[in-house]
């Protein structure tokens, strides 16, 4: 392979052929750049790119390859970072026109720890605003467009991470997921996109809005994936909420033998027919595989709607006060998800709060009671055209996109694992994703049925079918 064509390696293979100098890190990262010059522009995927600092760090991983230094996991591997989380010298705008942007005094936990172990700081990538939404638009900096077909959305609120994981523009993308956002992009995209247990990977400044949030990889395989997450997992003074379990990669690939639940709808959510015909073709591909899949109705799953509704606006409340909104430089969709969460009591609120107890209680004694995965849909639908919160021919709503994206936010809701895989594409050439989802601490579980499944179904990326 030559050198211009570094980028389409994944990050396992690239740190390989850095550490035993069969490449430099010089050498990935003009490839890396070079592919994000040609297919990078109609992506509209970066709020900074910074590839000068880019090229400075690549010659210093060079340098210390060539001193004999020990060399992290990812050392000379690219790496963007969502535009939620700080890097430091970068702007954090969060997709907001009224944000402070001055450059970041420090790196965010998640962003030091690849830095630390190695990793090329490509740039910021783009975000919708306040992470609000899970389509692909903010008023800062416009669409962020689907690699697989311009004009569609590449999904959110981690938009510019999937968009250019899907389109070669780099193997390693910081996303951050409170109802979706990490898996629901991932599905539109093509890509593998894994929302750890709560707290795997520290999130700081920790958002104030009810422990939802959680941050996660974005990829093309399920081992970079891994080694990914393995990188920025483990406890740190920065986040009360994160944990010393951290994530270990696994070397199992099969399902044999295990117990998978596999549900269409969750017990009430509306899917595309399209969707569903390739999710469920997807499940039997487990079947094939030696588990025992089970198609269920989680009793959790029809409280999940009216529970997330009442959480969702009233969580970002705090991020945009009313006295310092200004409806002209913001989402509209945003600002009307923020007045009906207004309208809301709390003491409603409050209340939905001990009803989320009780829903991840629930949520997680259905997983001991004897099954160790679910199947599911990422999403509804597959990708619409940018500028919509619901494609066309669904019900339209002021803001709520919910609706095409039931099957996620439960597991943020109860702090399990989950992960989009790409299980095929419609008729249209548009990816669909199957989510594969466990228990809090399941995540090698999870990652390990990723990997069987994708060793079983390969997904085939553009540039990998001419």
């Amino acid at each position: 392979m030559s050198s211009s064509a570094l980028w389409q390696l994944s990050a396992t293979e690239l740190a390989g052929l850095v550490a035993t100098r069969k490449v430099s890190p010089v050498e990935v990262t003009a490839s890396v750049l070079e592919r994000i010059a040609e297919v990078g522009g109609p992506l509209n995927a970066f709020v900074v790119l910074d590839a000068e600092g880019a090229r400075d760090q690549a010659k210093a991983a060079e340098a210390a390859v060539m001193r004999g230094d020990t060399l992290g996991p990812i050392h000379g591997v690219p790496v963007t970072i969502k535009d939620m989380q700080a890097v430091k010298g970068l702007p954090t705008r969060r997709g907001h026109k009224l944000s402070d942007p001055a450059p970041a005094a420090e790196d965010c936990v998640a962003a030091g720890r690849l830095r630390a172990a190695g990793g090329i700081i490509l740039g910021k990538s783009t975000t919708t605003e306040m992470g609000w939404t899970a389509v692909s638009h903010n008023p800062l900096t416009g669409a962020t467009h689907n690699p697989w077909k311009h004009g569609m959305t590449s999904g959110g609120s981690s938009s510019g991470a999937a968009s250019l994981a899907g389109a070669g523009c780099g193997p390693l993308h910081l996303g951050s997921d409170g109802a979706g956002s990490v898996r629901l992009p991932s599905h539109f995209c093509g890509t593998i996109g894994h929302k750890p247990t709560f707290g795997t990977v520290p999130y700081n400044p920790t958002p104030n809005n009810g422990h939802l949030s959680h941050i996660g990889p974005i990829t093309r395989s399920v081992a970079d994936n891994e080694l990914m997450l393995e990188v920025m997992a483990g406890l740190d003074p920065r986040d009360a909420t994160s944990h010393a379990i951290g994530f270990k990669r696994g070397t199992r690939r099969d399902v044999k033998g295990l117990r998978i639940a596999y549900s269409p709808d969750l017990g009430h959510a509306k899917v595309d027919r399209e969707v569903a015909d390739l999710v469920e073709a997807a499940a039997r591909v487990f079947e094939d595989l030696g588990a025992n899949v089970e198609k269920v109705t989680p009793p959790w799953g029809p409280k999940g709607p009216a529970l997330i509704r009442e959480l969702w606006g009233p969580a970002l409340i705090s991020y945009v006060p009313k006295d310092a909104r200004a409806a002209e430089s913001m989402d509209p969709g945003f600002v009307a998800c923020l007045d009906d969460a207004a309208k809301l009591e709390w003491k409603d609120v409050s209340a939905a709060y001990g009803r989320r107890l009780a829903y991840a209680a629930e949520f997680g004694t259905w997983f001991e009671s004897g099954y160790d995965l679910l199947l599911t849909p990422s999403a509804s639908v597959a990708a619409f055209p940018v500028g919509r919160q619901r494609p066309e021919h669904w019900p339209q709503h002021d803001w709520d996109w919910l609706v095409w994206a039931e099957f996620s936010y439960p597991y943020n809701l109860a702090h399990g694992p989950a992960v989009s895989v790409p299980c095929g594409l419609t008729a249209a050439g548009l990816p669909v994703g199957l989510q594969i989802g466990g228990p809090r601490y399941a995540d090698p579980l999870v990652m390990n049925a990723a990997g069987a499944f994708l060793a079983a179904k390969p997904f085939r990326y553009p540039w990998e079918m001419a």
